[in-house]
C-alpha cells in the first residue's frame, strides 16, 4: 500500500468544517506555496495545488469547495466514483492518484478526468480502450518509484524512457507529465534527491518527445516546499488542508 500522506513539519492541520474554515486553511496552504516558488525563483502560478480528499465525508467536501476548492484527488476508485456520483451537482474535477488495478479501467474511465498513477502498458492499454468506449480521453501521469522503496509503487527510473515510448497508441491517453512519492524519511537531502532525479527523468522525456508539456507531479503535506523548489508543477496536499486522517481501526 502508498504510505499516507505525511504531516507537514508543524502538525497536522485543524479540521476545517465550514467554507470559512476551509478559505483559511487554503490560504495558508497557498501562501507556503508562493512562498516556495519564489525562493526558487519560479512564478507561483506555474504550481498547481491538488487537494488530496480520500477519507474525507463528503458533506465537508461541500464546505471545501464552497470555499473554491474545485479539483479533488482520490487513492480509491470505489470511494471517489461514489463521491463523484453523490457530489455531482457541484462538478468537481476528480483525479485518481492511487495505484489502480485493471480490472477498475471501466470506473476509472467513467468519471475521472486525471490519472496520477500509471505504471504498467496492460493497464494504459485498458484504460485506452475503456475511455474509446466512453468516448472521452483522460489526462495521465506515469507514476516513478523515485525511493526505490518496496512498499511504493510506480515503474523504475531506469524504465521509464522505454515505457513513454510505447504509449503513443493509446491515444484517449493525453500524457501530461510524471508523478512520484519522495522517499519516506526526515532526510531531506534524500527527498530532494528523489525530486531531483524526476526532475531530469522529466527533462530527457522532453528531449525524446515523449512527454507531452512534461509536468511535475510530486510533493505531499509534508514535503510539497521541497518538491517546489524542485520543479513540482502539481502538488497533491491533503493533511495540510483537511486535517490528520482518522487512525484506521483494528
Amino acid at each position: 500500500m502508498q504510505p499516507d500522506d505525511p504531516a507537514p513539519a508543524s502538525g497536522p492541520a485543524p479540521i476545517s468544517a465550514s467554507a470559512e474554515d476551509f478559505q483559511r486553511t487554503l490560504a495558508v496552504v497557498q501562501g507556503r506555496i508562493d512562498a516556495a516558488a519564489q525562493r526558487a525563483g519560479r512564478d507561483p502560478k506555474e504550481v498547481r495545488l491538488l487537494p488530496v480528499s480520500k477519507t474525507v465525508p463528503e458533506e465537508r467536501l461541500r464546505a471545501a469547495h464552497a470555499a473554491g476548492i474545485i479539483q479533488m484527488g482520490e487513492n480509491k476508485v470505489q470511494e471517489a466514483q461514489r463521491k463523484s456520483e453523490n457530489l455531482a451537482d457541484l462538478g468537481i474535477h476528480w483525479a485518481l492518484i492511487g495505484h489502480l488495478q485493471t480490472n477498475k479501467a471501466r470506473s476509472a474511465a467513467a468519471f475521472a478526468e486525471e490519472f496520477q498513477a500509471l505504471d504498467s502498458l496492460r493497464l494504459a492499454q485498458a484504460l485506452d480502450r475503456r475511455l474509446q468506449e466512453a468516448g472521452r480521453g483522460m489526462d495521465v501521469y506515469v507514476q516513478v518509484n523515485s525511493s526505490g522503496e518496496d512498499s511504493k509503487f510506480g515503474l523504475p527510473p531506469a524504465e521509464v524512457p522505454a515505457f513513454l515510448a510505447q504509449l503513443g497508441p493509446c491515444s484517449s491517453l493525453r500524457i501530461r507529465g510524471l508523478m512520484t512519492l519522495a522517499a519516506n524519511t526526515p532526510d531531506r537531502e534524500r527527498v530532494r534527491a528523489c525530486f531531483r532525479l524526476m526532475r531530469d527523468l522529466r527533462d530527457a522525456a522532453l528531449e525524446a518527445g515523449t512527454i507531452g508539456p512534461g509536468l511535475l507531479s510530486m510533493g505531499m503535506s509534508g514535503d510539497f516546499e521541497m518538491a517546489i523548489e524542485e520543479g513540482s508543477t502539481c502538488v497533491r496536499v491533503g493533511q495540510a488542508i483537511f486535517g490528520a486522517r482518522p487512525s484506521p481501526t483494528a
